[in-house]
């Protein structure tokens, strides 16, 4: 049997008349930048997932961008943030002139550590930037109280927990502004790139939506230097399509999350742990192995498809050769980063082909 990591193709197969007809109707309207069709998602994310407000963007990394303005990140400042993730989450923080603060991970969640933010935190600290990793909600108690104490912006990159809720408030809620990713693999994924950005706070909305085209509060006058952030209306009609099944497929998400759970029985390996406070999304199912290529080799010869997620930790990549972290510096995420591997998770997966992969792995 095979069981692709991936297969995208099955999710817009089963919408494809729908969202042709979606297009369609964009197109003939014209309506290409922002417009109606963006606008109609941006309440309807709001509605579904309980945000006072939603600014749709052109990427995941246009929204992380925008915060660290919001943040008032800048030259001199620091800005402490987790090493295991997608490069993305750190890019708003050095394209603002920032320096990231790199800190280990908790072993248990794979996100940021609070203890970890504790010991980091410096009279240049500015802000934190917190990762709710593979879909699991980070401890956000403990890091807003740090934040409080210490007057920390902190942003909450929600790109692959769209959904996830820490002790019943969504993801994105509960720091200072959340920001997510539409890319297609994504939970709720765009047929291209796209992004979102949230905020409890007004003025920060309202400051992020001057920002996302050309800060410009009206045409031809622009009152701060700004960007072109804007989600073009192809995308937000697709969104719209594929944001009404998003809760049927993070319960199918939950329920292959479960499958595996229950049915992995190998004692070498680590799986994900579900926390009291919430419950993941399960944007990836991963676990850990010491023998982590040896098994992927095994699975690959079982017609299983795996992937590594992260590789290789964001203080350890050559952009960041200058910050000086020496191997072993954050073991948690250097350790993490060696024996983590993931595998298939997709709502199309069929009972069949999940019980595949659990037999395969527990063959090893």
């Amino acid at each position: 049997m095979k069981v692709p990591f991936l297969d995208l193709k099955p999710q817009h197969q089963a919408i494809r008349t729908e969202v042709l007809a979606a297009l369609a109707a964009t197109y003939d309207a014209t309506r290409f930048c922002l417009g109606k069709d963006v606008e109609d998602f941006e309440k309807a994310f709001s509605a579904t997932l309980g945000f006072p407000r939603t600014l749709g963007m052109n990427s995941g990394t246009s929204p992380l961008h925008i915060a660290s303005l919001c943040g008032g990140f800048g030259p001199g400042d620091e800005v402490i943030t987790t090493p295991f993730t997608f490069a993305s989450s750190c890019w708003g923080i050095s394209y603002v002139g920032a320096t990231p603060v790199f800190v280990d991970i908790d072993p248990d969640t794979w996100c940021i550590s609070p203890e970890a933010i504790a010991r980091a935190i410096t009279p240049k600290t500015k802000g934190i930037v917190v990762v709710h990793i593979f879909g699991q909600p980070a401890r956000m108690d403990e890091i807003m109280a740090l934040a409080k104490q210490h007057k920390l912006f902190v942003v909450e990159d929600c790109a692959q927990a769209v959904g996830a809720c820490y002790k019943g408030a969504p993801v994105g809620s509960i720091g200072d502004c959340g920001t997510f990713s539409f890319y297609p693999t994504k939970n709720l994924g765009g047929c291209g790139e796209g992004g979102a950005f949230v905020s409890k706070h007004a003025a920060v909305m309202d400051q992020a939506q001057l920002l996302r085209v050309h800060g410009s509060p009206k045409r031809y006058t622009h009152t701060e230097v700004g960007f072109n952030f804007r989600m073009d209306g192809f995308q937000g009609a697709i969104l719209n399509i594929k944001l009404k099944q998003l809760a049927g497929w993070t319960a199918r998400r939950r329920a292959i999350a479960a499958m595996y759970r229950a049915g992995l029985k190998r004692t070498d390996v680590q799986l994900p742990v579900v926390p009291m406070y919430g419950e993941s999304v399960w944007h990836q199912f991963t676990l850990l192995h010491p023998k982590r290529d040896d098994l992927r080799a095994h699975l690959d010869k079982n017609g299983v498809g795996t992937e590594i997620i992260y590789p290789g930790p964001m203080h350890r990549q050559p952009c960041y050769a200058s910050l000086g972290y020496a191997a072993g510096s954050l073991p948690v995420a250097e350790k993490t980063s060696a024996t983590c591997v993931s595998l298939p998770l997709f709502p199309e997966l069929t009972d069949e082909q999940v019980d595949h992969v659990i037999q395969s792995v527990n063959a090893f």
